[in-house]
């Protein structure tokens, strides 16, 4: 009985204590006194030869439950203390998966500036200089000297913005067409890429904000043989392969003949979509032969010389090479697309 009551005490003490410890560092000398080599229920083992065979068949029975009682209650307050240290762990150090990795991200071009730096390196290596110009303009870089007088209807097309003091946003690159004469005069070869301003209703096909690209050819003898073979071997250039075209003639004050150069849409092929209006085409190339009027306006005698202009849409052409069926894509900053053209 003084056995039995021994390691009954034994039991219910190491329970209590185990259950009170409040870390690993009080559980393990508790775990050495009371199932150590020299511990408590050690003790007991040693004086079972004082005891007769029943007693100690009867006693070491109990041991065992006492033993296998305390080592399962020290184990189970063990990993409770090591879960405990785990997710503290985990709370200090969690990191969200989700957020970009740290350090320096590979960039890319934007696809727009892609097919900008692919024209420019075009048409420098057939003789081209690239110019560039503000995008705050005058009345008269941005419409008088391109033919444009203050009555003219073709005003009204373009959707001003306009500044305090009579300046504006630039509707269109031509007034750099017509800096780069009045600077570097005939004969000249000249493109002009950059960021212009309209204020268009946003759809999937217009943006108040958009990226265009000019060009001007002034010497003597040009003709529409000649705009013709630039353009030709623009959208070879471009499209890297033979695209749909159309020619029909177009009105624009500072070319005469002018024409409207016209791509099949590329989105649908032809059969049309938001893009091209569902008309299966779309305008790409206004161009012309330079008005007599814009080269006189500029200091150019248009007796001797004469010269070719076109204007395309960057954005545009972009969404035709890459298929991208709205334009405010483009414009929109989301990284999760313009990660797709990083390649």
């Amino acid at each position: 009985m003084e056995a039995e009551q021994l390691l009954s005490g034994l039991r219910q003490s190491a329970l209590d204590r185990i259950a009170a410890a409040a870390s690993l560092d009080d559980l393990e000398p508790l775990r050495v006194e009371v199932l150590g080599r020299n511990g408590a229920l050690a003790g007991v083992s040693k004086d079972f030869k004082k005891l007769t065979p029943e007693d100690r068949a009867r006693i070491g029975k109990l041991l065992n439950e006492v033993k296998q009682a305390v080592e399962s209650a020290f184990e189970a307050r063990k990993a409770g203390f090591e879960t405990a240290a785990l997710n503290a762990r985990l709370d200090a150090e969690w990191l969200d998966l989700t957020l970009p990795a740290s350090g320096v991200r590979p960039g890319a071009l934007h696809p727009v500036t892609r097919i900008q730096r692919e024209i420019e390196e075009l048409f420098v290596s057939l003789g081209f200089t690239v110019l560039d110009g503000p995008e705050v303009e005058t009345e008269v870089n941005n419409f008088d000297a391109l033919n444009i007088p203050p009555t003219h209807p073709a005003r009204d097309m373009q959707d001003t913005f306009w500044l305090e003091g009579g300046n504006l946003l630039r509707t269109h690159t031509s007034p750099v067409q017509v800096r780069g004469m009045r600077k570097l005069g005939p004969p000249l070869r000249m493109i002009a890429p950059g960021r212009v301003f309209r204020n268009e209703e946003v759809d999937a096909s217009h943006e108040h904000t958009f990226y265009q690209l000019e060009g001007m050819m002034i010497d003597r003898d040009v003709s529409v043989t000649n705009l013709i073979y630039f353009m030709k071997t623009l959208l070879s250039s471009i499209f890297k392969r033979e695209v749909t075209v159309r020619l029909r003639p177009g009105y624009f004050p500072f070319v005469e003949p002018g024409f409207e150069l016209d791509i099949q849409c590329l989105i649908c092929g032809g059969p049309g979509c938001p893009v091209c209006k569902h008309s299966g085409w779309v305008e790409l190339l206004p161009c012309g032969l330079v008005h007599p009027n814009v080269l006189q306006m500029s200091g150019i005698d248009p007796k001797e010389w004469n010269g070719f202009a076109f204007g395309l849409g960057l954005t545009r052409l972009a969404m035709m090479r890459y298929q991208i069926d709205d334009i405010r894509q483009l414009q929109g900053g989301d990284l999760r697309f313009l990660n797709q053209f990083t390649a």
